[in-house]
């Protein structure tokens, strides 16, 4: 039997953080520990208790449980945004983004809606229709075969669904809609100081799937509100995905019709606007030429997306957004080399050779400890084959991923010349103690699982099949894994550890890439 994770969901802190993260202490010491907490509504409040918040950030005081908060519902409430680097606000705690859908490492399907609804255009505190469609998207995406989708786990949204309680002060046709077309197991939502928790009601089938899926809807009061109404919500839950349909479409007694069925909700008839659609196999035709977005620029340091944020909005986990998702519209499409079931090769950005390579998951995985057997299988097939290439080119190559300040998989491939490949294990030691990581060896990689589950890590793979990880990310150089390769016994072109020194032109890139998949079609089972 799967174990479920065990979850707290949290009406609008605004603001009162010491008070929170106490009351989030507590209840974890007491019934914990708990796998994620969740906030929906307003979390900063209009005076937030910023000194109390400074504590965590600089690690006097860490959070009990890691915490995911929605963004803003105000634009004087943007601000308390502003500093996140890949949507970490300090240990344990982290901004999901304005819109999109999280995958925990448990497998449980998160989609989330911040913010409040606006007719045209969006920015960092509002939504539009357009937004609603790209959650909905995001939540499909991974079933090809549409009827087989079962809804996903959980909802959160900043405002109600219309339709669902009358009294409430503010609700939205939007929500709705989205509820409708995912199918949650359970939605929740803040922003209306109500607790109002409804019977289970029933989806009707529709051509995404051909079950009838229930759903809990949940609105939670503000924390610690003076009429003591629920603002704290506890649940255990296996994921949609690991549950047996029976289990999915069991009825109950006490079920109530879906509110909305009787709705005028969105009409999509008139959303022809590109960014609207999908289309899954644009990428996989890499002649056709990337105009419309060859000024974005995709990186794959995330200083430089930090850079970007002020341009393009919080980072979210969102996979029609993410710098490297193959369905995103930011990806740049002509670093592309080779592109498997599960992952694709291309060129890494600022590459210190011609030969460095990223190996890159096609769907949104943050890091190789999550992946599946077939996912893991493919990785190891691209592994071996890149081995291979740099063998024949009398050297050895060396993989490094760093899951830490970054929200997508990414692994670094490098060749480094036979004679000198030795030293790489040296060179990373002596990087260890001049930034004082703590290094320890760990058996050769052989599953996921042999990578650490929870929290962030640094790991490198040797050509002489050592294994070097660290858990240790508190100060963590961004460019621990190019220093290393860039060092002056290795490569010996240490200006080349900050990738923003190794721009190419886009036409240099397409010569390296042109260059790179000729010689690669030998080992490439892709093609």
């Amino acid at each position: 039997m799967e174990q479920k994770l065990k979850l707290l969901v949290c009406g609008d802190v605004r603001g009162r953080l010491k008070s929170f993260f106490a009351r989030i202490e507590n209840v974890n010491k007491k019934s914990g520990p708990f796998d994620l907490v969740l906030c929906v509504g307003d979390f900063f409040g209009t005076n937030p208790e910023v000194e109390v918040l400074q504590e965590y950030k600089r690690n006097i005081k860490t959070v009990a449980a890691p915490v995911y908060i929605l963004g803003p519902t105000r634009k004087e409430l943007a601000q308390y945004y502003a500093d996140t680097q890949d949507g970490d606000i300090c240990t344990n705690l982290s901004y999901l983004g304005k819109r999109g859908v999280y995958t925990t490492s448990g497998g449980l399907k998160i989609a989330y809606l911040s913010g409040n609804a606006q007719e045209t255009g969006s920015n960092e505190w509002t939504y539009s229709k357009a937004d609603a469609i790209a959650v909905r998207d995001s939540c499909l995406a991974s079933k090809a075969n549409m009827g087989d989708f079962r809804g996903i786990d959980i909802l959160l949204t900043s405002q109600w669904p219309f339709g669902m309680q009358e009294k409430v002060k503010e609700s939205c046709k939007l929500v709705s809609w989205l509820a409708n077309a995912v199918k949650p197991r359970y939605h929740f939502c803040g922003m209306n100081d109500e607790f109002y928790e409804s019977p289970p009601y029933r989806n009707l089938p529709d051509k995404n799937t051909q079950m009838e899926l229930a759903t809990r809807f949940v609105g939670l009061a503000s924390f610690g509100n003076p009429e003591k109404k629920k603002h704290i919500y506890a649940l255990s839950i296996t994921p949609v995905e690991k549950m047996r349909v029976l289990e999915l479409i069991q009825k109950t007694t006490d079920e109530i019709p879906s509110p909305y069925q009787n709705l005028s909700l969105l009409a999509e008839s008139g959303t022809t606007n590109k960014e609207e659609k999908r289309d899954d196999q644009y990428f996989y035709d890499m002649s056709t030429p990337d105009d419309n977005r060859r000024n974005k620029r995709r990186s794959n340091d995330p200083n430089q997306h930090q850079q970007n944020n002020q341009k393009r909005g919080r980072p979210t986990f969102d996979q029609e957004t993410c710098w490297f998702c193959l369905s995103a519209g930011s990806i740049e499409k002509h670093l592309i080399i080779s592109v498997g079931d599960h992952f694709y090769l291309a060129l890494a950005k600022g590459p210190i050779t011609e030969t460095h390579i990223l190996i890159l998951s096609i769907t949104h995985i943050q890091c190789a400890a999550l992946l599946s057997e077939p996912q893991w299988a493919e990785l190891v097939r691209f592994k071996q084959a890149l081995v291979q290439f740099y063998a024949d080119r009398d050297q050895k190559v060396f993989f490094y991923e760093r899951n830490f300040k970054t929200g997508h998989l990414q692994i670094n491939a490098i060749g480094i010349d036979d004679n000198v490949a030795w030293k790489i294990q040296h060179v990373l030691e002596d990087k260890g103690e001049e930034y004082s990581v703590q290094l320890e060896k760990v058996p050769k990689l052989t599953a996921p699982s042999d990578l650490p589950e929870r929290g962030p890590y640094f790991v490198a793979e040797l050509p002489d099949d050592t294994v070097i990880l660290t858990r240790q990310m508190k100060g963590f150089p961004l460019h621990f894994g190019r220093e290393i390769i860039c060092a002056d016994n290795l490569l010996n072109c240490e200006e080349k550890a900050d990738w923003r020194q190794c721009n190419c032109t886009k036409e240099e890139e397409d010569e390296m890439v042109k260059n790179f998949r000729e010689s690669f079609k030998p080992y490439d089972f892709t093609v």
